[in-house]
């Protein structure tokens, strides 16, 4: 069975919403990026194909039966309805602006004819009857039906073939195989439209039987025999079948929002998609048993006001939903659409101590109800257990609710996973739910923090585990002072029998060591820090002077007075590093800072400062350079020169 879908005013109302859909039981989804704004599926059962037409992109897009793009059909302007021969061999199409009807060999998806409607005739919906191709045309009142004889040696074009109403917009056509001689047209876009049923059997349409049902139809479907159809709308929350011969009700199937669409399976299964503005379901597959539920599913965990395109598989085995998100339309195939749809909750505490009886809850549910004794299986996943440690199967209770108890054997996050595996009537479910379970806090140290070292000096690390359950591995990394020194993993491996693991580390910069234990099932994660100081190295040079000698208890540098010393300072070479120059003289009784300067040290870590002017003869004096962490940078501790001495004469 095949189905045409009106369009809907929604889509033009909210067409600057921003939603997204989000598949629940559709077995799979993929995006329809060949489209912008699916108007009309039809379904080649014979090719295994779909084709959707675009009227935003002026094509229709071919898709297999798993929404795979196989190709388009281009240079369609504004095109809508579709409709297939019997035979499925030949796709119709109404090129709405183009006035002309399309047809396409389904197989080789070439081009074999194309019918010219009449300038401004704008045709919309097509259905293939008795062989001929009726379509509707025109626009607002000035709209009517016309027919393309195909049997005949020249295919023809008849216009104005309404007879017993005045059409509000182009009639939305349906038309069976199995009730030849029968067209259906619904005057879709006006709230008193009626439902009009001609009698094509003469090849003139003749009416049979008109009523107004209250009209702005949104989608209709007929049943397999053809003698009625299923109407989604009119603003109502209820999908309604007549009967074609008279009009008159058959039966009401009730829904939670407004239908979308709907379709018919060869079974005389009815599926229709929803508004969903209350987001609890927008799929709804009602069973030919009129006794049971209808069976209610979530797509698209959206409100999806641009529409649901809703067609089943030529064999009636799966459904396929196209949901229009305003982005990127999205075909989706349900499996096994006459199942109910199970849905699974478990609720596990957030948090137990280890070894202790926890207990898990939860409810399996569906449209049709599961039975108590309904088995469920369970699985617990932890550090002990990563692959999953069956647990059982438990029964359903009353309600469909379940509850099972269990000690867990490991700390850390427990995860339990209950399954359904389904039935002949409900589909399979899973859910998961984790519990933090308690783990002992291990002992973790690591030596040496606070301490200070030489520039470069080989420095031993020992980190100390105490009591674990298995693990015994522990991780020492050492992160140096500076963006350009990354993190770095050091040593990694067991601890010896005394709980201990060393690693030696040549210091050049201060320096965070972190030892690492990543825990096991009955001890947490522990982690803990040693941060230590590393000096530079600091040479002190002075230049200048006509002779050295030990004297007051240092080695003295001797400068004629006229004669500049120069002092140069080198330290390990750092971005933006500076030194700080220090002069003193001795006063008599102690050593008088005269002067102090940082200077800024060159790529190599030199900087040269010349000390100039006319010194008093005889005076003592002394300079060093010194690193102060902080002044140019912080990648080393504050580190002292030693002290020059030195003495000018005439």
């Amino acid at each position: 069975m095949r189905s045409l879908a009106a369009a809907t005013t929604l889509a033009v109302l909210f067409s600057s919403a921003a939603l997204t859909a989000t598949p629940a039981f559709a077995d799979s989804v993929k995006p329809l990026t060949a489209i912008e704004d699916a108007a009309v599926t039809v379904v080649d059962g014979t090719h295994q194909r779909v084709f959707i037409s675009d009227a935003s992109t002026n094509r229709i897009a071919v898709t297999d039966d798993a929404g795979s793009l196989i190709g388009t059909l281009t240079g369609l302007p504004q095109v809508l309805g579709l409709a297939l021969s019997p035979d499925d061999s030949t796709l119709y199409a109404a090129v709405h602006g183009a006035d002309k009807i399309v047809a396409y060999d389904t197989a080789t998806l070439a081009q074999t004819a194309e019918y010219a409607t009449g300038t401004g005739t704008t045709p919309s919906s097509l259905a293939h009857a008795d062989g001929k191709l009726w379509f509707g045309y025109g626009d607002q009142w000035d709209s009517d039906l016309g027919v393309v004889d195909l049997s005949a040696e020249t295919p023809t074009v008849t216009l104005g073939l309404a007879v017993g109403h005045d059409f509000a917009s182009p009639p939305a056509l349906y038309a069976d195989s199995d009730n030849p001689g029968m067209l259906l047209a619904l005057d879709t876009n006006i709230s008193s439209g009626p439902m009009v049923v001609y009698d094509i059997s003469s090849g003139t349409p003749v009416l049979r039987v008109a009523e107004d049902k209250g009209g702005t139809y949104t989608g209709a479907a007929l049943t397999p025999d053809g003698q009625n159809v299923v109407v989604a709308g009119p603003g109502i929350r209820t999908l309604i079948e007549y009967r074609l011969s008279d009009l008159a009700e058959v039966r009401t199937y009730p829904l939670a929002s407004n239908p979308l669409n709907v379709a018919v399976a060869p079974d005389g299964t009815i599926a229709a998609t929803v508004l969903d503005t209350d987001d609890v379901g927008d799929t709804y597959v009602f069973p030919t048993d009129p006794s049971k539920p209808v069976s209610v599913r979530n797509l698209s965990h959206a409100w999806m006001p641009g529409g649901k395109l809703t067609s089943w598989s030529a064999d009636g085995s799966k459904l396929f939903v196209v949901t229009d998100t305003y982005y990127t339309p999205q075909f989706r195939v349900v499996d096994e659409p006459r199942k109910y749809a199970a849905t699974l909750k478990v609720d596990a505490p957030a948090s137990a101590p280890r070894a202790k009886t926890l207990t898990v809850t939860g409810t399996l549910t569906a449209d049709l109800a599961l039975p108590s004794g309904t088995p469920i299986t369970v699985t617990r996943t932890d550090t002990e257990s990563p692959n999953g440690k069956p647990l059982g199967t438990k029964s359903l209770g009353t309600g469909g609710r379940f509850s099972f108890t269990d000690v867990p054997p490991a700390g850390g996050k427990v995860k339990y996973t209950v399954t359904y595996a389904g039935d002949a009537e409900h589909t399979s479910a899973s859910a998961t739910d984790t519990v933090d379970v308690s783990r002992a806090t291990p002992t973790l140290t690591l030596n040496n923090n606070g301490k200070v070292y030489s520039y470069g000096q080989d420095v031993k690390f020992t980190a100390h585990l105490g009591t674990t359950y298995k693990n015994r591995t522990v991780e020492i990394w050492a992160d140096p002072y500076g963006a350009d020194k990354p993190n770095k993993l050091v040593k990694t491996g067991t601890v010896n029998s005394d709980g201990n693991l060393s690693v030696v580390v040549d210091l050049k910069r201060k320096t965070k060591l972190t030892a690492k234990f990543a825990g096991d099932a009955r001890y947490a994660p522990k982690s803990t820090q040693s941060t230590v100081g590393a000096k530079v190295s600091i040479s002190t040079s002075v230049s200048g002077a006509y002779k050295s000698k030990y004297t007051w208890n240092h080695t003295y540098l001797f400068f004629r007075q006229s004669k500049d010393p120069v002092v140069t300072a080198t330290l390990p070479p750092y971005g933006g590093r500076t030194q700080l120059l220090q002069i003193q003289y001795w006063s008599g009784t102690g050593w008088v800072t005269t002067y102090r300067e940082y200077f800024k040290l060159d790529s190599a870590g030199k900087s040269a400062v010349q000390l100039t002017g006319t010194p008093p003869k005889g005076v003592r004096f002394r300079v060093r350079n010194s690193y102060v962490s902080g002044s140019g940078d912080s990648v080393n501790t504050t580190t002292y020169g030693s002290w020059k001495y030195f003495t000018f004469t005439s």
